[in-house]
């Protein structure tokens, strides 16, 4: 059942108005999708029914870079305070950039430091200072219990988390899992660029993650049994000797699986995903990679050989003019 959602469009309007419970806010630039109605969805749950869900639009221009598509980003608030009352919304904040900057654009802005320059950041130069700076400013202005956000966007995430740590935001992070499309595309408000072909070949950043997945499994499936049923070299010398070839390669396979380089380890889950874009990048329309990563979600650099935690693997690229990212979240290591 939907939520009657009012609209606001000064800080002051939403700073007057009575709240009780606990306010949980979900931020986006509008044209909202499935994927944000989710997060309005999981806000809706986190806030419960005494609390209060504040879904906040603004385009924001610090974080859109020379070249980049601030101009042509879609603007749809009407259908967008549609989406978020369906969604259990009880505020739409969609202030001007006015309210946002008075001042004109500040002199005064949040650094995302060493995780802003890497990945997105090396190809967005300044785009994290941006979306930082707003982001704080919109902690701020809506003063929420919790704030929630996508998982799509993973470096940005991680970033909205350091930002609220290192300068003690009063608030809680709440990261949402991905919503992709039934052929597996993540939903991004940027899907609707893609003319029927482009998106054909943009399906390739979503294959690409889920072969690395794939190729994760099993090398988590060979250490699993490694840890359960060590082998010896000496066995797999012997089986071989006899005939036993099959039982031979698994006994020596397992052997080595101590060893994370002997089945790959994040290398060959990196390369399982770059053969699928490789592919694409053959496609007409082309695919254009811009990066595929695999990263410690902590800090966004690549993670060693030996890795063992939780682990991104993070891919953008480019088809014709509409530039997408996407990642999953993977786990190294057998737990004990």
């Amino acid at each position: 059942m939907s939520t009657r959602t009012t609209l606001l469009h000064t800080a002051e309007s939403l700073r007057t108005r009575a709240r009780a419970g606990r306010r949980a806010v979900v931020m986006t630039m509008g044209a909202l999708h499935e994927g944000h109605a989710s997060l309005v969805r999981a806000a809706r749950r986190v806030a419960g029914p005494e609390g209060e869900v504040v879904v906040t639009v603004f385009v924001n221009p610090l974080q859109f870079g020379a070249g980049e598509d601030l101009d042509r980003y879609p603007r749809t608030l009407e259908a967008d305070l549609k989406i978020a009352e369906q969604a259990g919304a009880d505020i739409v904040f969609a202030p001007s950039v006015d309210e946002v900057y008075p001042g004109g654009e500040p002199q005064v802005r949040v650094g995302a430091g060493p995780m802003g320059t890497v990945l997105e950041g090396a190809t967005r130069p300044g785009h994290f200072d941006g979306m930082l700076t707003v982001v704080a400013k919109l902690l701020h202005l809506t003063a929420p219990d919790v704030a929630l956000f996508g998982q799509k966007d993973a470096q940005q995430l991680a970033l909205i988390r350091r930002m609220v740590r290192d300068l003690n935001f009063p608030v809680e992070i709440v990261g949402v899992p991905t919503v992709r499309e039934e052929d597996g595309l993540a939903l991004s408000s940027r899907n609707r660029y893609l003319a029927p072909a482009e998106r054909r070949t943009a399906l390739a950043l979503s294959q690409a993650l889920f072969a690395g997945r794939d190729r994760h499994a099993a090398q988590e499936a060979l250490r699993a049994r490694a840890a359960s049923a060590p082998a010896s070299r000496a066995r797999a010398a012997a089986l071989s000797e006899i005939g036993e070839s099959r039982a031979a390669a698994d006994a020596h396979a397992v052997a080595e699986s101590a060893d994370p380089s002997a089945i790959g380890g994040p290398a060959a889950v990196v390369a399982a995903a770059r053969l699928v874009l490789d592919e694409a990048a053959r496609l007409v329309p082309p695919l254009e990679l811009d990066y595929v990563a695999l990263v410690d979600p902590a800090d966004f650099t690549e993670v060693r050989p030996d890795h063992r935690g939780e682990a991104v693997l993070a891919v953008a690229a480019r088809v014709g003019s509409t530039r997408l990212i996407d990642n999953i979240p993977l786990t190294f290591g057998v737990p004990a």
